[in-house]
């Protein structure tokens, strides 16, 4: 792998440039400092033909996955401020994809919601992650991607336990 630049900083993207003692933690800080990077992810969109910007493509496949969610709710999912998320909304108001209406569980609340034409464009955006990762992975063998997939399964669920418990009590030292 080689150097990414990220606004002006240059981000590596092999795994022996981060020190950690576990190889498997080494590759996936590269891997998802990767498909993290929106200098990246913008540029691929951008030869792709893509329209929409990067950000707007996170904000919608967040909306397809969860739902109508608050701007606040959005805020913390993109990692990024209000006032950036109401420039992402107005963007994807004025293209017709998203709209804002009343939250009805508290009406002095806003909820950001799809569009049907939003939904369309989020499901595009899901189609475009399928292709990346066909493209990743067209030279593996059937058995070889269905194991990868089992295994990462299996590790994600244990990652999510394990952040579970990593909330509740930080992290413990090793046993000695």
């Amino acid at each position: 792998m080689g150097d990414i630049s990220d606004a002006g900083v240059k981000r590596s993207l092999q795994a022996a440039d981060f020190p950690y003692r576990s190889e498997l933690l080494a590759n996936l800080s590269a891997l998802i400092l990767l498909w993290d990077s929106p200098a990246v992810q913008g540029e691929i969109l951008v030869k792709t033909g893509e329209t929409l910007d990067q950000q707007s493509h996170q904000a919608l496949r967040h909306l397809l996955a969860w739902g109508p969610m608050r701007p606040t709710a959005l805020s913390r999912v993109l990692a990024t401020g209000a006032s950036h998320v109401s420039k992402i909304v107005r963007r994807l108001e004025s293209d017709g994809l998203v709209e804002r209406t009343t939250d009805p569980s508290d009406r002095r609340a806003t909820l950001i919601s799809l569009t049907e034409a939003g939904e369309t464009a989020a499901r595009g955006v899901y189609a475009l992650g399928d292709r990346m990762i066909s493209e990743v992975l067209e030279g593996w063998a059937a058995a070889e991607v269905r194991q990868y997939t089992e295994l990462t399964e299996r590790f994600v669920g244990d990652a999510i336990a394990a952040a579970d418990r990593m909330l509740r009590r930080g992290l413990l030292p090793p046993e000695a």
